[in-house]
């Protein structure tokens, strides 16, 4: 009996011993596959939270008044200055770094989250040399040229010569995505027409050299492009084209809300030339481009002008001038994206009541020409 008995424990003790080990063996088990989780998650934590790149050049950055590290991030993103917002976003909330000013910030790709947060959170150090420039929408590149000169140590005849030379114009096209040799194609006036994005900037001090001038232009041109790449990677027309067409309805266009249909009314034009306007766009912008005038309206003694041999005169020439012909808003380029779907072909501006800024469209020539009658006090 106490044999039986000696051997029953000795079993009960080998099989407890045996659940021991399995379940030690699987506790073992899930903390190295918890461990492995950990290091792997760690490791792509790691990575999104590195440099984008090894590019050390600085990128200026404007937080306003308001914001937060987090709502920055998709700028910071749209600035190629951060991997993923997913993993910013995870490194801001486990640092709590201190509030955020509103400032503009010198970055660069090769920072890093961690730097870069070290560096928002230094703030504002103000910089009693900077000057501010303010390039208003559809000025063309002398005049743009004219403005940078005052604000800078720079003549206008400097700035043109760098912003127009061979050399700074195949840099250009191989630093950004959106400029392509189209800007080279012969007949061009000036290559950077049109790309120079419109805006308020910031400049280090009055010494500043045109190429970073333009650089600092095109840099923000580049953001406006990345909000709708997709789109206009989707479109029959090349961003060339589509800033072409955004330069002609900032010059035509006095509403906001008009844009698109105005964008649609030349659309219709250009991809419709067995119409009665057989193709030509007969836009004033374009023509005033061409001969260097510009005029709200060109009057019947202004006719010879429309003869004028360019390729930006598009009252000669069918389709679209061969390029932009000044510096386009977003508003003016996201219409160019997205023109309205509209049966016009024709539109004015109510001259007898200038304080309707209204345009009157029209399907067909005849109702142009009623139109005119009536709106052109004539």
């Amino acid at each position: 009996m106490n044999y039986k008995k000696k051997l029953k424990k000795k079993w009960e003790i080998t099989s407890n011993k045996a659940r021991f080990d399995v379940h030690m063996k699987k506790t073992i088990l899930l903390l190295v596959i918890f461990s492995v989780l950990i290091i792997i998650g760690c490791v792509i934590y790691k990575i999104n939270i590195g440099p984008v790149s090894k590019n050390q050049e600085l990128k200026e950055i404007e937080v306003k008044k308001g914001a937060s590290y987090l709502t920055i991030a998709s700028l910071l993103k749209e600035n190629n200055l951060i991997k993923s917002e997913h993993f910013y976003k995870i490194y801001i909330k486990l640092s709590e770094p201190k509030p955020l000013e509103a400032c503009t910030f010198k970055l660069s790709e090769n920072m890093g989250v961690k730097k870069i947060v070290k560096e928002l959170e230094k703030g504002c150090k103000s910089n009693l040399n900077a000057v501010k420039i303010t390039i208003p929408e559809g000025r063309h590149l002398e005049q743009v040229a004219e403005i940078v000169a005052k604000q800078t140590n720079n003549t206008k005849e400097q700035l043109m010569k760098v912003w127009n030379s061979t050399d700074f114009i195949n840099k250009v096209i191989e630093k950004y995505e959106f400029v392509t040799n189209e800007i080279k194609m012969k007949g061009i006036r000036y290559p950077l027409e049109g790309y120079l994005f419109p805006s308020t900037y910031e400049l280090q001090s009055k010494d500043v050299t045109p190429e970073y001038v333009a650089y600092k232009m095109l840099d923000q041109m580049q953001v406006i492009y990345n909000k709708y790449k997709e789109d206009i990677k989707k479109s029959k027309y090349t961003f060339h084209q589509i800033l072409t067409m955004a330069s002609i309805v900032e010059y035509e266009a006095i509403l906001d809300e008009e844009r698109p249909i105005i964008t649609g009314v030349f659309y219709n034009r250009l991809e419709n030339p067995g119409y009665e306007t057989v193709g030509l766009l007969q836009s004033c912008a374009t023509l005033g481009y061409a001969i260097g005038e510009w005029k709200l309206r060109y009057s019947d003694h202004d006719k010879y002008v429309r003869g004028v041999s360019s390729p930006y005169n598009t009252y000669l020439y069918k389709g679209l001038p061969i390029g932009p012909g000044g510096m386009p808003g977003e508003k003016s380029i996201k219409a160019a994206i997205y023109p309205a779907k509209t049966e016009y072909y024709y539109f004015m501006a109510n001259v007898c009541d200038p304080n309707n800024k209204k345009s009157i469209f029209a399907k067909t020539y005849a109702e142009h020409e009623r139109n005119q009658k009536k709106y052109l006090c004539q």
